[in-house]
Order: C-alpha cells, then structure tokens, then sequence
C-alpha cells in the first residue's frame, strides 16, 4: 500500500502550504483509505501549522486531491439545440440517484486535462480532445477549505452530433464496477440539467458555462 506522504495529493498540499507563508511544524497522519490497487484515495491528517504571523491554522485536514468536472454539451447538427451528457448514479451522500457531468479525482496526475479527457471517455464512452477542453476558472476553486484540500478545474467542451448520434449515447452502462461504480448516461436539454444536477460543484460548472458563452 501507497503511503500518504507519497502521494501526489500529500506532495501538492504540503507545496501550496509552503508557496503560502505557512510553516508547517509538523504532521500526524490520523487514517489513510486506499483504492484496491494500493493507491491513495483519501488521509485524514492533524497538522500543527502557522501562518507567517504565528497564528495557528485550523489542524484537521481530510486530503481528497484536486478534481475536474467536464460540462459536456451536444449540439444537435440539425436544430442547434443544446444538450448536457450527464452520468447518473446513486450516492452514500444521502442515497438517491444523483445526476452529474463527468468528473474525477486527480488522484496520480498531475494534468488536469489528462485527467478530464480521461474521466469523459470512462464514464460516458465519448471522446473528445484536448483542444476542444475549455478551462472555465483560472484559478483553483475549492469546495470546502476549511477542511479539504480538495480544488477543482472546471471545464466545458462542445461537440456537434447528429440527432441519432446522440441518441446512441442515451442510457449506456458505464463505470468501473471494481471501484463500486456503476453508472448510466444520460441526455437531457441544458436548460433541465439546472433541475437535475443537486451537488455544488455541477451547478457551478453550469454557470461558468454560461458566463463563457455569455463573453463571447
């Protein structure tokens, strides 16, 4: 099993504390969960750190890695409509099915589009590339700093497709069900994604997309 302190995670948050004025005293490594295949997926540290004023920061940390979320959006050739691809699956958050765009944990790269064009491929079966990835923020957005690590890049790309090549991208069964993962596609008009998609960090990408089209 891979050690935390190992981990690109554990190297690129320790790296930001530094770039930041934080002096880090020291660190106790509380639990460590691993993926099956040995790597990091998520540690949960007590650090004893200071800012450049000597004031104490908050010591606990759950360490879940940066993230990427991809708001795939299907233009149909014939009408111009545009649809979302969305990936739904049922989650421990409270046990239903949530609806949400492709994403995944940079857990060992450290190319977020590496990451992104890797994570729409697995989840949806559709594959784009690089140039057609649009980085929405340019700067890291976190979902929760007072106790994660965790930052995300949030990303667009557009893909013209006839009406029945979307089609064929209704209902597949996708995932990796070694990780537990078990995952269906799902095509719906932009506008009723707003209505769907209930995690935070989907809704956002929506609006940064908005805001991209909006400027251009």
């Amino acid at each position: 099993m891979k050690k935390l302190e190992d981990s690109l995670k554990f190297k690129e948050w320790t790296q930001s504390l530094l770039k930041n004025g934080v002096h880090i005293e020291d660190i106790d490594v509380l639990n460590t969960i691993h993926k099956p295949n040995g790597e990091v997926l998520f540690g949960l540290i007590d650090v004893d750190a200071v800012d450049e004023e000597g004031k104490k920061i908050l010591p606990i940390v759950l360490l879940r890695g940066h993230f990427v979320i991809v708001l795939v959006c299907l233009i149909e050739k014939e009408t111009f409509r545009k649809y979302c691809l969305l990936v739904k699956q049922r989650r421990i958050a409270d046990g239903s099915m949530f609806y949400e765009h492709p994403a995944g944990m940079c857990d060992s790269e450290s190319d977020p589009y590496k990451v992104a064009l890797k994570e729409v491929w697995e989840e949806t079966g559709l594959q784009i590339s690089r140039e057609s990835l649009v980085l929405l923020n340019d700067k890291l957005l976190y979902s929760s700093p007072g106790l994660l690590d965790e930052g995300g890049y949030f990303f667009a790309c557009e893909i013209s497709l006839t009406t029945k090549e979307i089609e064929s991208f209704k209902n597949q069964k996708m995932g990796d069900t070694t990780e537990h993962e078990y995952i269906t596609t799902y095509i719906c008009s932009f506008e009723e994604s707003f209505d769907l998609i209930k995690n935070t960090s989907g809704l956002l990408v929506n609006y940064l997309y908005l805001n991209h089209t909006n400027k251009k």
